[in-house]
């Protein structure tokens, strides 16, 4: 039977390839052959790692000491065992000399899990190599094992630690994916999924008041109360980063399911904490999604339940919101119109519509405000209300205001020369943050010199809000641009401060009345005041704007109703002694050559 000698016996057939080199003559074959028998033995018995010879039957011919150590035995125990005894029943199984003959190949490394005598298993690499005896004796394998456990679980250590959080030893954002990832991947046809994402309210001033240590030890009493509460469910707990949490649901029955487990959510965190000898409160605010599997996907799912998790930080600390596709739609339109705007203005996509401003007294049109629209080549033709705010937010309302400045300006020169005793002024609407991010004063002077059009014939609207306020930069660019000859409206008057007192210290020289006490006037106004209005509502409007009318008219102030809709609310203003108007009674907002064309039938008694 082959054994180690057969590794000999190869080393014997190099052996005698050289002659001597002092006689020329062949050295005696035997006894080159059993010295290279007795070094291959030795280093058999004395290797440092395990060696094995093994049959063509993947039996254990011969193992070495260091083997038998590896594995919990003797030597001499192992002789004769079949090799597929040693391997772990959880790994690849099958002949080895038989498969490694069949591959074409002398010599295969791979890694097997071995089990050790007392039970445990050991990690090994093992170099197989086939040995073709001489003698034409038949082959066998000649195994070199090493034992790699340590390096295995070192491995596993540092997987560990990269895929979990340090502090709360929750899956970290990272294994979170993959855990949410395996879940899509294992859900049936029909399968729903959900996912909390939650945040800690006020977490920050927890660390800026109590330190970090505290803060630390909150987070990680969270996280045991979630793992305590949830994972026996089959639900998976992660922390996401920060204060930040999740917990997954991957068999979801339902939204009802989802939004009881985040209210337990809220109740489950709110309970008081003791940390550090202090009792310490929290609470959490959770966005919550929960859909089919099937037309989603893990980054999809994530996202939308961190666009929920803000709006239920939004509206108040320990909520929880439900993902509204109609609400997230709409803040993926603002998104889409925020990162645009300044783009669209460079391409021309905003235009102007100008509505008349009717005096009372006799209907004729004394000015007219702009109002700006957005021409959308996705979503159309889009009104101020869709995006001013926008603009404000992201700052664009700087440049764009500039533009209907000037726009307005150019086209108010235009119907100068087209009907000079007209004296019609144009009213732009001017932003808060206008006055703030710019110089702007110096721009419209450079407008007014630019198109050509006069200050005295240019009015600026500003709201209560932006004039009413804290003194300082506001109400000295209001002293500069009157002192220029440029008048100024408070818009919508009666929604903000209200304090007229203040006014008479401004240089403020028209009010325009919220549309609000306009829509009780009349027979249209009961309609528009709406089924159930409180009796007498529209004597109340009519008192509270004839008082108001009566003290800006004191104060030197011209009053400008907006939202008139009928001739009976037009009627009932003038009775007030309101001055001017505006509203779809008298024009609906329109294009320059709207306004032209009622000035000319104006002119000519139409």
């Amino acid at each position: 039977m082959p054994g180690p000698t057969g590794g000999a016996e190869s080393a014997r057939s190099l052996a005698v390839a050289d002659p001597c080199p002092c006689c020329g003559e062949q050295p005696a074959a035997p006894a080159a052959a059993e010295g290279a028998d007795a070094r291959f033995r030795a280093a058999f018995q004395h290797a440092g790692i395990g060696m094995a010879v093994i049959s063509a039957e993947d039996v254990l011919l011969e193992a070495n000491p260091a083997l038998a150590r590896m594995l919990g035995y003797e030597p001499a125990e192992l002789t004769g065992t079949r090799v597929q005894r040693l391997l772990h029943p959880d790994g690849p199984s099958g002949p080895l000399h038989s498969a490694l003959a069949a591959s074409g190949r002398e010599r295969v490394r791979l890694e097997r899990r071995l089990d050790h005598r007392a039970g445990h298993p050991v990690w090994t690499q093992i170099t197989l190599t086939l040995v073709h005896p001489a003698d034409g004796s038949p082959g066998y394998t000649l195994a070199m094992v090493e034992d790699v456990s340590h390096r295995r679980r070192l491995g596993a250590r540092l997987h560990y630690q990269a895929k979990h959080d340090p502090l709360t030893r929750l899956p970290n954002r990272s294994l979170f994916f993959d855990r949410l990832g395996e879940a899509f991947a294992a859900a049936g046809p029909g399968s729903r999924i959900g996912l909390c994402y939650l945040d800690l309210d006020g977490f920050h001033a927890v660390n800026d008041t109590l330190g970090h240590l505290v803060g630390d030890q909150l987070l990680s009493a969270v996280a045991r109360r979630l793992t305590e509460r949830f994972t026996p469910r089959g639900h998976l707990v992660a922390r996401t980063g920060g204060d930040e949490f999740a917990v997954v649901v991957p068999r979801s029955a339902g939204p009802q399911e989802l939004t009881a487990l985040a209210t337990e959510l809220l109740e489950l965190l709110d309970t008081d904490y003791e940390l550090d000898g202090r009792r310490v409160s929290a609470s959490a605010s959770v966005g919550v999604v929960e859909r089919a599997v099937a037309g989603t996907d893990p980054s999809e799912l994530v996202t939308d339940a961190d666009a929920t998790l803000h709006w239920a930080k939004r509206e108040g600390r320990g909520r929880w919101a439900l993902f509204d596709p109609e609400r997230h739609a709409d803040q993926l339109t603002r998104q889409v119109l925020a990162t645009t705007m300044r783009p669209a203005l460079d391409r021309g996509e905003f235009v102007l519509d100008y509505q008349p401003l009717v005096r009372l007294a006799d209907g004729a049109a004394v000015g007219v405000e702009s109002l700006v629209r957005w021409a959308h080549p996705q979503f159309g033709r889009l009104s101020p209300d869709r995006f001013i705010d926008i603009a404000e937010e992201t700052g664009a309302i700087v440049p764009l205001g500039m533009w209907v400045l000037e726009e307005s300006c150019r086209q108010g020169r235009r119907w100068m020369r087209e009907f000079p005793e007209a004296e019609l002024f144009v009213s732009v609407n001017l932003a808060a943050r206008q006055i703030w991010d710019s110089d702007v004063v110096a721009d419209v002077a450079e407008v007014l010199k630019r198109t050509g059009f006069p200050a005295r014939l240019l009015q600026l609207e500003l709201t209560e809000s932006a004039v009413l306020g804290p003194a300082g930069r506001p109400v000295e660019a209001l002293h500069a641009l009157s002192a220029m000859g440029i008048r100024i409206a408070i818009d919508d008057f009666g929604t903000g401060y209200s304090n007229l007192s203040y006014l008479s210290r401004l240089p403020v020289h028209a009010l325009k009345l919220d549309s609000s006490f306009v829509s009780g006037f009349g027979a249209g106004g009961k309609a528009a005041a709406g089924p159930g209005a409180p009796a007498g509502r529209q004597e109340v409007d009519a008192e509270i704007v004839s008082a108001l009318v009566r003290l800006a008219h004191v104060l030197g102030l011209s009053v400008t109703a907006e939202g008139v809709e009928g001739p009976e609310q037009a009627q009932r203003l003038r009775e007030t002694g309101c001055d001017v108007a505006q509203g779809w009674h008298f024009a609906r907002p329109g294009p320059a050559e709207a306004v032209a064309e009622l000035v000319a039938q104006r002119r000519h008694g139409g």
